[in-house]
């Protein structure tokens, strides 16, 4: 991002400051070999930002891959079970894990491959969602529709980044009272997550052990497609009941 002159705008430049001695396309022109060098310097900064980060992020993986094996396996297992007996998929979170949310109901309802099975992200209703957020709070916009939505031997799946998020907080405090299966995932320490888990509120919760949103993130898309590959091999080849549509 720049502003109208050509140079970087100020807030890019808090976050990558060897960006300020970048020159752009249209000055290409004018470069004598002392430019050409800065902009070698910029690639090199460059490329070892992006190895440090993707470093970062296979790290992640493998340490969940190893740390969290045993439980994926049998949280697929408990999500297939109750798949098989009609149950639905709800999922929902906040900002980047609003659209992480999407992408887990879209894995399910619409995969690349195998049946289709029910699933709904509560976070697509924008008229649902300000209508709640305006007349009632913010904090309910998840665990009203789970209210309305959700019966005994459905599934819910949140996401938080911090694990602090109210709304995700509430909606599974009141899925884990309709005996719904609760699924979390979170970053850092886990946050007010981590505590519904020992209280016994969320059935299964995955913790991704970084303070970088960007790797959280990266790290629980993988988590939510494991699950889905999992639940899916767990269900087999039998066909799925035909469930009630949440909508």
């Amino acid at each position: 991002m720049s502003t109208l002159d050509g140079t970087p705008a100020e807030g890019t430049r808090g976050l990558y400051p060897f960006l300020d001695e970048y020159e752009y396309e249209y000055e290409y022109a004018d470069r004598t070999p002392d430019t050409a060098e800065t902009e070698t310097e910029t690639e090199t900064e460059a490329r070892r930002s992006a190895v440090e980060k993707t470093g970062e992020i296979v790290r992640l993986r493998r340490w969940l891959g190893e740390e969290s094996a045993a439980e994926l396996a049998a949280c697929a297992g408990e999500m297939a079970a109750r798949f098989a007996s009609g149950g639905r998929l709800f999922s929902f979170g906040n900002g980047g894990s609003s659209t992480d949310a999407q992408e887990v109901a879209t894995a399910f309802l619409h995969p690349h491959r195998g049946p289709a099975l029910p699933a709904l992200s509560l976070t697509g209703d924008v008229a649902v969602v300000t209508a709640l957020s305006n007349d009632v709070g913010f904090e309910v916009v998840f665990s009203r529709q789970l209210a309305a939505l959700g019966r005994p031997g459905d599934i819910a799946v949140g996401l938080s980044t911090s694990g602090g998020s109210a709304n995700v907080v509430r909606a599974f405090e009141e899925a884990a009272r309709r005996n719904m299966l609760t699924v979390g995932l979170a970053g850092g320490g886990g946050g007010r997550l981590t505590e519904l888990s020992e209280l016994g509120v969320l059935a299964h919760l995955f913790v991704v052990p970084s303070s970088s949103v960007h790797r959280i993130q990266e790290a629980q898309t993988t988590l939510y497609h494991v699950l889905w590959e999992l639940t899916r091999h767990a269900l087999g080849p039998a066909p799925i009941p035909r469930a009630h549509d949440p909508g």
